[in-house]
């Protein structure tokens, strides 16, 4: 017997028509499943509206109700953002996945929010344009969620998180109403920043249904290096000399430890070793240019003799062909899959100051370490941004189920070093439910009062997205 009223689900369905519903328990398994596996919902409806009016309309029917509502995108989250209870309405909006508008002399995209992130990107590159957020789920994530959580991703160094991608929303609030900021404007200085409200608000706020986006001059030269280097402390010092040598030019610069970067090699197809240095610690470098006359290749080479000649690097293998430097990201991107088959794993996606990376390393290596003997480190991650994943594989011969017993303990660990460097405890995955207990903890009193009161007048029967972030 369903939980949700049959006048309800009815009103609903008519509203949405045949496509823009399901109760299929197969459907429904699917959009249950929380892609970390830690979460899982029980939402019995989910709707798939084709368009904001439809959005509206059903905000509008389960408002109403007292029905809450959970926005989803791809369901790529890792944070539980997008979980739903029993008695609760699963709102995705893939149907809504248009292309509106490429526009090459404003340099913006006009998107629906289910469009997925990789289409974005390609859309653009059909204008010799770039779209430049990037993460490993951009063939299935919607840019209606990557906004809803801030995603980061690689090229932040260079480009910014989500937010410093977008010029305006159309935003679905929660009574149903609808807010049009879908503006191309650059500078707007007419009162406070609405769209920044909704930009990492995790859908507790309203449901972005279009957005306006940045466009960038598509690169026409790139230039990727795989560096051995002796320490976090040099791989720092080189991602500033790096900086200052190419004019800015780094688009992208990734740190890994060994253990990192032996697993995707050990356990997945097709993957070949960069360098045969044995070495610690691993750099990613990648330099981009839309200059015609730029030689990054040159650059790079003399960037790197520079390093080993200080003592910043050890080796360096450079990609000479497009096969080469997408092994160098197959590696990269393989971590967290191949992290799987060596057991459990406790992940943290944190942030500190770029110059603190080695200290969190550091302290964060020996504190997990003395908390849980043999247990094996496994970082890697943006260190150009400051956002390291600290992930750890269990010991060798501990059980699975009691190393993630300890999952809690360890973060706290971690989290109170990340504190302490003046860090963040989510870098770029968001709150949800997951972290919702740390963000009160580390949070000032001031700050949770904000956010509450912007919940609040925002959301004051708190029929969106109710459990997460506060």
């Amino acid at each position: 017997m369903p939980f949700l009223p049959d006048a309800v689900i009815n009103e609903l369905k008519d509203l949405l028509g045949p496509k823009g519903w399901s109760m299929d328990l197969d459907v429904l398994t699917t959009h249950n499943h929380e892609a970390r596996g830690k979460f899982k919902g029980h939402a019995e409806l989910i709707l798939f509206p084709e368009n904001t009016d439809q959005v509206a309309k059903a905000v509008a029917i389960c408002a109403a109700h007292n029905i809450s509502i959970v926005p989803q995108g791809g369901n790529t989250g890792r944070c539980g953002g997008a979980v739903a209870e029993r008695k609760q309405v699963l709102v995705n909006l893939k149907r809504m996945n248009r292309i509106i508008e490429i526009d090459p002399r404003d340099f913006t995209a006009t998107v629906e929010a289910g469009a997925i992130l990789q289409t974005i990107q390609d859309a653009a590159s059909e204008h010799e344009l770039l779209f430049p957020l990037s993460l490993g789920a951009e063939g299935s994530c919607q840019i209606g969620g990557n906004l809803a959580t801030n995603a980061g991703g690689l090229n932040v160094i260079r480009y910014g998180n989500a937010r410093d991608l977008v010029l305006g929303l159309e935003v679905v609030l929660p009574d149903g109403s609808i807010w049009n900021g879908l503006s191309k404007l650059r500078k707007d200085n007419t009162g406070y920043d609405l769209r920044d409200l909704f930009i990492g608000s995790e859908g507790t706020l309203g449901i972005i249904t279009k957005a306006s986006l940045k466009l960038f001059v598509q690169p026409i030269h790139i230039a990727t290096a795989w560096i051995a280097v002796p320490s976090p402390e040099c791989a720092i010092d080189l991602l500033a000399l790096s900086r200052r040598h190419s004019g800015d030019a780094v688009s992208a610069f990734e740190l890994l430890s060994h253990f990192a970067h032996d697993l995707p090699v050990t356990y997945l197809p097709n993957l070949t070793r960069p360098l045969a240095t044995k070495t610690d610690w691993h750099v990613l470098i990648e330099l981009t240019s839309s200059r015609p006359d730029d030689d990054l290749q040159a650059l790079l080479v003399d960037l790197l003799g520079k390093a080993i000649e200080i003592g910043l690097a050890s080796d360096a293998t450079l990609a000479q062909s497009d096969a080469q430097r997408k092994n160098l990201w197959a590696i990269r991107e393989g971590i967290p899959e191949a992290q799987g088959f060596e057991g459990g794993s406790i992940k943290h996606d944190v942030s500190v100051p770029v110059s603190r990376v080695p200290d969190l390393l550091e302290r964060g290596m020996a504190a997990a370490q003395a908390l849980i003997p043999g247990i094996r480190p496994c970082p890697f991650g943006h260190v150009g941004d400051g956002n390291i994943h600290f992930n750890f594989s269990q010991p060798v011969g501990m059980e699975k189920s009691d190393f993630l017993a300890r999952w809690e303990s360890l973060n706290s660990v971690i989290h109170d070093i990340v504190a302490d460097l003046g860090g963040s405890i989510s870098a770029e995955h968001g709150i949800g439910q997951l972290k919702r207990g740390e963000l009160a903890h580390y949070a000032s009193d001031e700050k949770m009062k904000l956010l509450r009161a912007i919940k609040s007048a925002i959301d004051p029967d708190n029929h969106l997205n109710p459990g997460k972030v506060v």
